[in-house]
C-alpha cells in the first residue's frame, strides 16, 4: 500500500484528489495538509511514501517545504502537482530534490500511474514540462561575457558592490547583469544561478 500525503491550500482540491484516489488499489491517502509548514508536520506524524505538493502556499512554497521534508526523511517521494509550468518553477522543484511534476490538469490514470512511479523511484514528468525541460537543456543559454563574468564574481563570494567596484560599474548595473542572468537560467537566486552555470559548464569549477 503507497502512503500518500495530500498539500495544497485549497481544500477543494485535496477532496476531489482525496476522491480520485480514493478508487484506486494500493493507494491510501494518509493525511493532508494546507500549508507549507503543516506538511512538514503531518509527513513527520504519517512517514508518507509520496507527497503530492502544491507549489504556491500561503506560508511558503512546496520547493522548501520539498527540502524540508527530504531532509527529514530522503526515502519520501516528491512529486509537484500545480497549475504552474514556467522554467523557473520547474527546475526550482526538481533541483530541491522533487521526483516528479504534474500538472493539474493530469487525469484520474495519469495521477495514480505517477504515484506508483514515484513510489518506485522513478521520475515522473507531465509531457509538456518534459518538453519544456529537453528544450532547456539543449537551447543555448546565451550569457554574455559580461554577465558570465559578474557570476564568476558571485561565486568566489563578493557582494553586489564589491563587483561593481572590481568591474568600475554601478551596483545597479550589477542588478541588472544578475536579473537577466537569473532569466536566462531559469532560476530565483545567486546561489541557484551558480550552481546551474556550474552544473552546465559555463563556470568553471571552483
Amino acid at each position: 500500500m503507497i502512503r500518500v500525503l495530500l498539500v495544497d491550500d485549497h481544500p477543494v482540491v485535496r477532496e476531489g484528489l482525496r476522491g480520485i484516489l480514493g478508487t484506486e488499489d494500493g493507494i491510501d491517502v494518509v493525511g493532508e495538509a494546507g500549508s507549507a509548514t503543516e506538511a512538514v508536520a503531518v509527513a513527520r506524524a504519517y512517514a508518507p511514501d509520496v507527497v503530492l505538493m502544491d507549489l504556491r502556499m500561503p506560508d511558503g512554497d512546496g520547493v522548501q517545504a520539498t527540502r524540508d521534508l527530504l531532509a527529514r526523511d530522503p526515502e519520501c517521494r516528491v512529486v509537484v502537482l500545480t497549475t504552474y509550468e514556467n522554467d523557473a518553477d520547474i527546475l526550482r522543484a526538481v533541483e530541491a530534490g522533487a521526483t516528479g511534476y504534474l500538472l493539474k490538469d493530469a487525469g484520474r490514470a495519469e495521477l495514480a500511474g505517477a504515484i506508483r512511479a514515484a513510489a518506485r523511484g522513478e521520475t515522473v514528468l507531465a509531457p509538456a514540462v518534459a518538453a519544456r525541460l529537453v528544450s532547456r537543456m539543449r537551447s543555448p543559454v546565451g550569457l554574455t561575457p559580461r554577465e558570465i563574468e559578474v557570476l564568476r564574481l558571485v561565486g568566489a563570494g563578493r557582494t553586489n558592490a564589491e563587483i561593481g567596484r572590481e568591474l568600475f560599474v554601478s551596483e545597479a548595473t550589477v542588478k541588472t547583469h544578475l536579473l537577466r542572468t537569473f532569466e536566462k537560467l531559469g532560476v530565483s537566486d545567486r546561489t541557484a544561478a551558480v550552481t546551474a552555470a556550474l552544473q552546465r559548464g559555463i563556470l568553471p569549477p571552483y
